[in-house]
């Protein structure tokens, strides 16, 4: 298949945009991802070695003069807002600086970038500001964003919101008059379409737990996932898996608990991956400390979200 368009892949985590962008045609020419766990796990996918930190001028210096895409799953950190006058921002010392920096010197036709949900309200709304303002007035991009849930836009059954940035460069003669996110989908996948039926490993089963009689007491429904919050356990009551989060490797807060034919567990990390909608058939996972793939799943993007985003900004390009 000849490739359509090209794209770099920055804050790449296991290459969830990557996967997205290479089933629609494109060709990733560049990675950068500076955690070594999910540079090895990108790599087993993907065939390439992200390079490391972005924020060092020797790695930006390999990014290829000339690419149609730039993709960034970015951290969210406060801007300094001292010296937001005139309408420009100060988003130095922080991480979209360095998208910044990317885009001002490569101009690619289409940015896009993905983050939580909280991005519009944090720091009182400043953080978001200074993107939009840095996008539209200091780069030149028409910005269109948008909040979007993985059960209603990807029939992924997870409940995960973030936002969605898609930016056109404006001088790329693009008709992005045109471009509309994804439409609501009605969701017919459930979790027992993802969850593994067969025992797993002993070491995610409850029963030697000093919260086991707790957590029977607790959890009686096997068409729902349950999450131990330290001290209480939560039933996801709408029946599709609580948002996985980062940190839900450590001590098993937060990790999704299920009751299947064997007992009561946490969902393995091949599950987590599959309820963000990777295809488990050809996802590669490495040998690496089952915390640091909790990690990387609950970092990733719902990659069919992704997908359908982009076959969205693809009919302008």
């Amino acid at each position: 298949m000849n490739k359509k368009f090209t794209f770099i892949d920055l804050f790449a985590g296991v290459g969830g945009f990557h996967f997205a962008l290479k089933e629609l045609g494109g060709e990733c020419v560049f990675a950068s991802e500076w955690d070594e766990n999910a540079q090895k796990t990108y790599e087993a996918n993907h065939g390439i070695k992200p390079f490391g930190d972005i924020t060092k001028p020797e790695v930006k210096a390999q990014i290829p003069e000339d690419f149609d895409i730039l993709c960034a799953g970015f951290p969210c950190q406060a801007f300094s807002i001292a010296g937001y006058q005139k309408g420009f921002s100060d988003s130095r010392g922080t991480l979209f600086f360095d998208i910044e920096q990317i885009i001002a010197k490569h101009r690619p036709k289409i940015v896009f970038l993905e983050n939580v949900k909280n991005l519009i309200s944090h720091d009182k709304g400043n953080t978001f500001k200074v993107i939009l303002d840095t996008l539209e007035n200091k780069l030149n991009y028409q910005v269109f964003y948008k909040v979007m849930n993985s059960c209603e836009y990807a029939n992924i059954p997870q409940n995960r919101e973030r936002i969605f940035i898609v930016a056109f460069n404006k001088i790329s003669n693009l008709d992005y008059s045109q471009f509309t996110f994804p439409e609501k989908i009605t969701l017919t996948r459930t979790i027992h379409d993802i969850l593994e039926q067969e025992r797993q490993d002993e070491s995610y089963y409850y029963d030697k737990s000093k919260y086991i009689s707790q957590l029977k007491e607790e959890m009686k429904s096997k068409d729902t996932l349950y999450q131990w919050r330290r001290i209480y356990v939560r039933e996801n009551k709408n029946g599709i898996c609580p948002t996985l989060t980062a940190n839900m490797g450590t001590g098993g807060h937060n990790v999704p608990l299920r009751i299947d034919n064997f007992g009561i567990r946490k969902l393995t990390p091949k599950e987590c991956f599959a309820f963000q909608g990777y295809d488990m058939n050809n996802f590669i996972m490495p040998n690496i400390a089952k915390s640091k793939l909790y990690m990387q799943a609950g970092n990733s993007v719902t990659m069919p979200l992704v997908k359908r985003v982009a076959e969205k900004f693809l009919q302008v390009l």
